[in-house]
């Protein structure tokens, strides 16, 4: 069995000096030889550049002139469409506007309802003050005309400007908040 064993490591260190000798780096000299002389012969060519432009400095005279992307600008554009148009829907602008059409319709709560004289009136809460409202006032800064009035709701008609400038007509509504609460309890 030692003899094996002894055969068997021979043979082992035979095959890995004949590997070992296969690494050796006889090509790879001739490789970098090769690289070298490649090398040596290319010459690179690179094209020459062009002279450059001459730079001449403009001078922006429109420094005074209105900035065409401002605000005001187009505010202004839309306020002489808005005196021109012939739209049905145009609200009066000669008119006084009333006390309720200062704050957006966002900031009012219709918070109660009463009726005086056979007329409905609608008790809308702005801050910590409360005002009554009846068909025909205007609420919001929409130009919103009050439409009707009932224990549950104020329906608004607002007269507001498309994106081309013309004058049309859209619904609002303001709900009793109470009313809102008690049915959200109720689910």
């Amino acid at each position: 069995m030692s003899v094996s064993l002894n055969a068997a490591r021979r043979t082992l260190g035979l095959v890995l000096v004949l590997l070992l000798g296969g690494c050796g780096d006889n090509d790879v000299q001739e490789v970098h030889a090769w690289m070298d002389k490649t090398r040596a012969e290319t010459k690179p060519h690179v094209d020459p550049l062009s002279e450059p432009k001459t730079f001449i400095p403009y001078a922006y005279t429109g420094a005074d002139a209105p900035d065409p992307f401002s605000q005001n600008k187009l505010l202004v554009e839309l306020a002489k469409s808005a005196a021109n148009s012939t739209s049905p829907y145009k609200p009066d602008m000669n008119r006084r506007k009333e006390l309720l059409e200062n704050f957006p319709l966002d900031t009012i709560r219709m918070v109660g309802a009463l009726q005086k004289g056979g007329v409905n009136y609608a008790l809308l809460q702005i801050d910590n003050s409360v005002h009554q409202v009846r068909v025909g006032q205007h609420v919001g800064q929409n130009y919103g005309l009050v439409t009707s009035v009932t224990d549950t709701a104020v329906n608004i008609r607002e007269t507001v400007q498309d994106a081309a400038g013309e004058w049309v007509e859209r619904m609002a509504k303001l709900e009793l908040q109470e009313a809102k609460d008690s049915k959200e309890k109720l689910k």
